[in-house]
């Protein structure tokens, strides 16, 4: 390997044996987001379409629509090996796509299958997302998803760039229904990812104990096990969880009033649907693509050196900063900056950080208490923030009072994310691996 090679990779913190690793979850996240973000746009366009007055209604759909999910995922999950249960997620919505495609085709003016895919999307998007982090914090261990975490999730924005790009130029030509036939073809490319990253995780990644890096290699091809509802049980039991939980809440709710701001200042600005469209594909693209060059350049060293506390605690801190330009300048050039601002602290930021709190837990955790965390509890605070969005805009009649009550949660989002990084940095470095997961009395192990 050539001396330039060699400088770039040690830039970048790939060590000896894992650049097959990194292209492979690189490429999987690739796949995964160009084929999410392809159709982002025609959701917003649809939940616009159904009234902005009505999009409350559409995130407590998601959120009912994720409680009866929950159930069925940790019972498939509970029976199936890693191995196979991972690739059997994504073929299911993979299914899931070419029918919508078919329907779309069948009747491409109904408002009721609008507002199903728009609920649908929101469904999938957190589930695949969750699934893909939760290969990848079990294929890596805590001191590699350190350093190469950023690198994957770069993939991610690169996908997310290519996506909305790849859909505005096609959708004219191919229609609703090739673009999604072709997401369909996107999301089934990322099968051979995963089953490489099970292999390679076995010669050198989790699956291999070090002395400085201790971990339980469990193996991928046995069943996870435990009930249908143990994520939550495992959430409800440990203080780690629970603060993960309130900290994703938090993000739902910067991120619910900021989306609501958005379509409402959208619609007024931008009275076409194309124009719509547009702005919103137009957003996305500017976000992945500053993410990438934070994510490459910046996202890795950041961690290296100051570790997941400073991950988590920068993006809120400035988001806050945000709700207060909004509270004096409530503009949609503001808006939009702001907007920008956070979407790409969360994905070059908080999203590797986030994952990186769960490479120091078990396989049942990884899987089951962090989907229900990335889902259901998501999708809570999402359900939450837009019905307390809705009676502040009913009491206050002024959009500067939900800027400010943004700004006040942002505060106590930035202490969460100081003290769960703390958390991990100590369980990372010092704990044995069976007292990783802190529980409350009565669980074994527990405090």
């Amino acid at each position: 390997m050539s001396a330039p090679t060699l400088a770039a990779r040690r830039g970048l913190g790939i060590q000896p044996g894992e650049g097959s690793a990194v292209v492979a979850g690189f490429l999987f996240f690739f796949c995964l987001f160009a084929s999410y973000f392809m159709l982002r746009p025609v959701r917003e366009t649809m939940g616009i379409a159904g009234g902005v007055r009505n999009l409350q209604w559409l995130f407590t759909a998601t959120f009912v629509v994720m409680l009866v999910a929950i159930p069925i995922y940790g019972l498939c999950s509970a029976r199936l090996p890693r191995r196979r249960f991972v690739p059997w997620v994504y073929a299911f919505f993979v299914a899931n796509l070419v029918g919508f495609a078919l329907a779309t085709r069948a009747a491409p003016d109904n408002l009721w299958l609008a507002r199903a895919f728009y609920v649908w999307l929101s469904v999938f998007n957190l589930f695949v997302v969750s699934v893909a982090w939760s290969l990848m914090a079990d294929v890596f261990r805590p001191g590699q998803a350190r350093r190469l975490f950023a690198l994957l999730a770069a993939g991610a924005s690169a996908g997310g760039l290519a996506g909305p790009v790849l859909g505005g130029w096609l959708v004219p030509r191919i229609g609703l229904t090739g673009l999604m036939l072709l997401s369909a073809a996107l999301l089934a490319a990322t099968l051979p990812g995963a089953g490489f990253l099970f292999g390679w995780r076995r010669r050198a990644g989790a699956g291999v104990p070090v002395a400085d890096d201790p971990v339980l290699p469990q193996d991928p091809a046995r069943p996870i096990g435990g009930g249908l509802w143990a994520g939550l049980t495992l959430v409800a039991r440990s203080r780690y969880l629970l603060g993960i939980g309130l900290f994703v809440i938090l993000l739902a709710t910067a991120s619910t009033f900021l989306y609501f701001e958005q379509a409402r200042l959208v619609a007024q600005t931008f009275p076409s649907r194309t124009q719509q469209t547009q702005v919103f594909s137009a957003i996305d693209a500017v976000v992945q693509g500053l993410t990438i060059l934070v994510q490459v350049f910046f996202s890795g060293r950041i961690a290296r050196r100051y570790g997941v506390t400073m991950l988590l605690g920068v993006v809120p801190l400035a988001t806050g900063l945000g709700f207060l330009a909004l509270a004096l300048w409530p503009a949609f050039g503001v808006l939009a900056a702001v907007m920008i601002l956070r979407r790409v602290g969360e994905y070059a930021l908080l999203r590797p950080g986030r994952e990186m709190l769960f490479t120091v837990v078990d396989a049942e955790t990884k899987y089951k208490a962090k989907n229900v965390i990335d889902t259901a509890v998501y999708r809570a605070g999402d359900a939450v923030s837009a019905w307390i969005k809705t009676a502040i805009d009913a009491f206050s009649g002024h959009p500067a009072v939900v800027a400010l009550t943004g700004a006040v949660l942002a505060l106590g989002w930035a202490w969460l994310g100081w003290w769960l990084g703390c958390r991990h940095e100590g369980r990372a470095g010092t704990e044995p691996p069976a007292a990783r997961l802190e529980a409350a009395p009565g669980r074994p192990g527990g405090a």
